[in-house]
């Protein structure tokens, strides 16, 4: 960092700023741009300068309703800049440091972390809100609190966040690409080589192969899966998947039902990983049946707020002992697994340069998001004006 840039930092450390952000005020209307201001970091926060945003589903959940949050609300969670001040008693980085930010803080300290379980940190307690833990907000507009989704707000140039959400970044490791290491990629891998325990020789079905399901995909192969299976109605979905491993592609269930009977001599799955857009009840059903004796479905996706989408028969999971569990993270510890995951990449054993359909800028947001809607993307990424 050059003297002068240090100067200015170190000036405006204790002062409010004025950031561009994306908002969104309810569902069902799209994302809004607004110039926010926000506060200086408080103890154990940091003021990070965003330099890239990963355009995750779950953000889209905001504005379609599938999401409860409180409004007005800072979108975006996947992010990756440089630590511009800190407040008091922050140790974990300092200012100039490349960063990426977890949706899912990890103190380190806390039950959770201290037992293995950093994606279930205490300190994550107010993500449907954005409030910190001290009960205020960052981000204000006028007479307006507002969140940032997650405690993040990556859908903003700058943001004050938890110094337990972020993680140093390797200095080679490029801004668009690390964003999607705070969700995305963890998140579908882990849920593949945590959450479901995928091993050697397993048949394992993807359902939806967008960014999260890309990477489920990845740490399943990585993982040793005989066959891994993919479920999914856009055909450039479809043929994606297989560049990230998949060894076959169906757009229906029952295309991919048939093939997993016939391929393992009607034992059936040994896992079904959800990571659709929505979990819906229908998706849930086919993939019990697709699993066969001792199989286990892993749901990471969300479905609609107002529907319950996992409704088995009790027969169903007892005959064959069949299990249903939920993924938060996909089960991964973010302190840990994030860089080991930025390893596996720069040793090219993890595609994610190939996640990037496509980059845009923070104002064209809502087309970001219609191309995801569209299954135009496997993951679109904003790209923060310097």
């Amino acid at each position: 960092m050059s003297e002068t840039t240090a100067a200015e930092l170190a000036a405006t450390a204790g002062k409010p700023i004025i950031t561009h952000a994306a908002i969104a005020r309810g569902p069902h209307i799209g994302w809004e741009m607004a110039d926010l201001t926000l506060d200086p970091p408080k103890a154990h926060e940091v003021r990070v300068k965003f330099r890239a945003s990963g355009l995750c589903h779950s953000d889209d959940h905001i504005t379609s309703g599938d999401a409860l949050v409180r409004f007005p609300m800072v979108g975006g969670h996947e992010g990756a800049g440089i630590v511009e001040s800190v407040g008091p008693d922050v140790l974990r980085v300092k200012p100039g440091d490349r960063v990426v930010c977890s949706y899912i803080p990890a103190c380190g300290a806390c039950r959770p972390c201290s037992t293995g379980y950093q994606n279930m940190c205490v300190k994550g307690l107010h993500a449907g809100s954005g409030m910190f833990l001290d009960g205020t907000f960052r981000f204000h507009l006028g007479d307006e609190d507002l969140g940032g989704f997650c405690s993040l707000g990556t859908f903003s140039q700058y943001a004050v966040v938890s110094e337990w959400a972020c993680i140093p970044l390797r200095d080679d490791v490029p801004f668009d690409v690390a964003a999607l290491v705070g969700c995305g990629v963890p998140t579908g891998w882990g849920s593949a080589v945590y959450a479901a325990g995928v091993r050697a020789g397993d048949t394992v079905v993807v359902f939806g192969s967008g960014g999260v399901g890309s990477n489920a995909v990845q740490g399943a192969r990585y993982a040793g899966a005989k066959n891994v299976v993919v479920v999914d109605p856009v055909e450039f979905k479809r043929d994606m998947a297989k560049t990230f491993g998949a060894t076959a592609a169906f757009a229906t269930k029952e295309e991919a039902h048939e093939f997993v009977v016939e391929t393992t001599w009607g034992q059936g799955a040994d896992h079904v990983i959800l990571t659709p857009g929505v979990v819906t009840e229908d998706m849930v059903q086919a993939a019990v049946l697709m699993t066969g004796k001792g199989g286990k479905v892993t749901i990471t996706a969300v479905g609609h707020h107002n529907e319950r989408a996992v409704h088995v028969h009790a027969g169903m999971m007892i005959s064959y002992a069949r299990q249903i569990r939920g993924a938060l993270f996909g089960g991964c510890n973010p302190l840990y697994d994030v860089p080991k995951l930025l390893g596996l990449y720069k040793s090219g054993d993890l595609k994610l340069d190939e996640l990037i359909t496509r980059r845009y800028p923070l104002d064209q947001v809502n087309e970001a998001y219609r191309d995801l809607n569209e299954g135009k993307n496997i993951r679109g990424v904003i790209i923060h004006d310097d």
